[in-house]
């Protein structure tokens, strides 16, 4: 077999087309097996239980940390003008729009995608996948689906945690340093976020939700090469998961201001 003489930056795109059209093709075959019995209720659950409730603990910290580190950010940039009472509504639309589902997704979306990866992958090297090929089940249905399916519904819920917690970060370094009280700070935001700020951001979730399951289970499917393979796995699923959500958030951010005007 002849060696690929072609320049480097041609390998890694003819690369980056094919794992786009894998992973796609990946997406098809776990969507089509949703409605083929037997249903996989039980993994579904499981995997609910793997991806969100595990994944509560780093959402809490960091929601709360951000959403201090932002107002003590904003204020000290509003205080120059005499703008403290803006700080409860820039806080919030930003939690709303992008900080809580955006970045939520970013930092989990590395934890449960190389979960999934280094399982799937450690699967597919010890030969249980083609054990499961062998036994006449279709590993998309088996192993995609429910990871799939758990992670477009957890990640909405992880978002709004992350709101509520992000907010609250914000209420007390608001009221124990910027003397704006509990009360001042609610009735603001609600005042300043709308079902338009909401939905624009809580409705990449579910996107962000599957492109982390995919890309997961795609570098797991392809893992090659024993433990060292999985590591490689694990690696590139963080990068890949992680420039995939910033891009599809880009796209997502222009559809819906074109959709809701705003």
């Amino acid at each position: 077999m002849s060696e690929d003489t072609r320049p480097q930056l041609l390998r890694d795109a003819d690369r980056l087309f094919e794992n786009v059209g894998e992973a796609s093709q990946l997406f098809v075959s776990a969507m089509r097996s949703l409605g083929r019995r037997p249903f996989e209720w039980k993994a579904i659950v499981e995997q609910i239980d793997s991806l969100g409730v595990a994944s509560m603990g780093i959402v809490f910290v960091t929601s709360v940390f951000i959403g201090m580190v932002m107002t003590m950010q904003f204020a000290f940039g509003l205080q120059r003008f005499g703008g403290l009472e803006y700080i409860p509504r820039v806080v919030s639309l930003s939690f709303a729009r992008e900080l809580a589902p955006s970045l939520t997704s970013v930092i989990v979306g590395g934890r449960i995608g190389s979960g999934m990866a280094a399982e799937v992958g450690s699967m597919n090297v010890t030969e249980q996948v083609d054990a499961i090929r062998a036994l006449g089940a279709d590993p998309a249905k088996k192993l995609v689906m429910p990871r799939l399916v758990a992670s477009i519904i957890v990640m909405p819920l992880l978002s709004i945690f992350a709101f509520v917690l992000g907010l609250g970060g914000a209420i007390i370094v608001s009221a124990t340093q910027f003397n704006v009280t509990p009360t001042n700070f609610i009735r603001s935001a609600l005042e300043s976020v709308t079902l338009i700020d909401f939905l624009s951001g809580f409705l990449k979730t579910p996107f962000f939700g599957a492109i982390i399951a995919i890309v997961g289970c795609h570098f797991g499917l392809t893992t090659r090469g024993g433990t060292a393979g999985v590591g490689q796995s694990t690696t590139r699923t963080v990068v890949v998961v992680s420039i995939s959500i910033l891009t599809a958030d880009l796209l997502l951010t222009k559809l819906f201001v074109l959709l809701f005007g705003s």
